[in-house]
């Protein structure tokens, strides 16, 4: 298991300083099982309103408290196997494309490509968990422990905050693109009540702050991006949206290999490849009536629209929303972010 990069750096933001607070407080107390005492830690962390839900920092990080909750039971509970699989990314950066994809090229050997493919009747976020997420309302992650190997699991957590993995896949967009899609996103889940205060640019400066959901964002990229290319065992594969929608046959390809399950030579001959790219694509996917009809049951009985993890999918999308002035912004916090790492978004 790879060792975890230091923590480095600090939120862009002129409210708040990092968090001082420790999981060990979690265990300070003898008298409290561990969610009281979770819950007291989270209690104690600073707040900040503006999106649909307040979130709390944690770590140079903001988070929705549940999730953070979730995240701090994992740090005590979760154990990795050695064939677990994560797939990793900021919010709204190709997460439900990406477990489409690790879905049908992890499980090729077990479905044909017909009617009867999972993806056909199952909304991808159901076929594949979110680690910080409870599937059910009593908040409980134990049927992690349930899931059968290899497990094919995804996150939103900061790299340092995910501190026991094996194979990572993170995906990377375009931040510009990733922040519209997120406020599309957080205003539907939100409602009329719970949506963005302010309307767009007041978003976007809180984005540029580093105030968003598992934000700020270019930490984040970066964390990842540093470990994949710093890591003597080569166990996180970082990859680009934008890459993989130009082009993807060679990008699946690429993900097969990195999976353990790469695509022999008659598959490629045979257009397997391009089948799974088909399955998954967008238009595929939303398309279908599975990914539209009922909702998804998230923490606390909170129910999410299928149809609320897909709106456009496109590259370029933030020039239907944003001037040429606020996706400036945008580039300038991140070229002086990434300045010197070598990544390039």
């Amino acid at each position: 298991m790879a060792a975890q990069p230091k923590e480095e750096g600090s939120p862009t933001t002129d409210t708040i300083s990092a968090s001082s607070y420790d999981e060990a407080a979690i265990s300070s107390d003898e008298s409290q099982d561990d969610d009281t005492a979770i819950a007291a830690l989270v209690s104690k962390l600073p707040t900040r309103e503006g999106w649909s839900q307040t979130l709390v920092l944690y770590k140079n990080y903001w988070i929705h408290p549940l999730f953070l909750k979730s995240i701090l039971r994992l740090h005590t509970s979760f154990k990795p196997r050695h064939d677990d699989i994560t797939l990793a990314s900021n919010p709204k950066c190709g997460t439900t494309w990406m477990k489409a994809l690790a879905f049908t090229i992890t499980n090729r050997s077990r479905y044909e490509f017909d009617n009867n493919h999972p993806l056909l009747t199952r909304h991808p976020q159901e076929l594949v968990p979110s680690m910080e997420i409870p599937r059910d309302t009593n908040d409980d992650l134990k049927y992690l422990e349930a899931l059968p190997s290899p497990r094919l699991l995804a996150t939103h957590m900061p790299l340092s905050l995910f501190s026991r993995y094996w194979l990572v896949v993170y995906v990377c967009r375009e931040p510009k693109d990733a922040f519209v899609s997120w406020w599309h996103y957080a205003n539907k889940i939100g409602g009329k009540e719970h949506s963005t205060t302010d309307g767009l640019e007041s978003a976007l400066d809180m984005f540029i702050q580093g105030f968003s959901p598992y934000g700020p964002f270019w930490e984040h990229c970066l964390e990842y991006w540093r470990q994949s290319i710093t890591s003597p065992d080569n166990n996180v594969l970082f990859l680009k949206y934008e890459d993989m929608m130009s082009e993807p046959v060679k990008h699946i390809i690429r993900l097969a290999a990195f999976l353990g399950v790469p695509f022999s030579t008659k598959e490629e001959e045979d257009g397997v490849p391009d089948e799974v790219v088909r399955l998954c694509s967008f238009e595929k996917l939303s398309g279908l009536r599975a990914n539209h009809t009922g909702g998804t049951i998230r923490s606390h009985s909170m129910v999410l629209d299928k149809s609320a993890f897909f709106r456009k999918g496109m590259v370029g999308d933030w020039v239907n929303h944003m001037t040429e002035v606020m996706g400036r912004k945008i580039d300038c916090v991140m070229e002086e972010k990434l300045r010197g790492s070598g990544l390039v978004l």
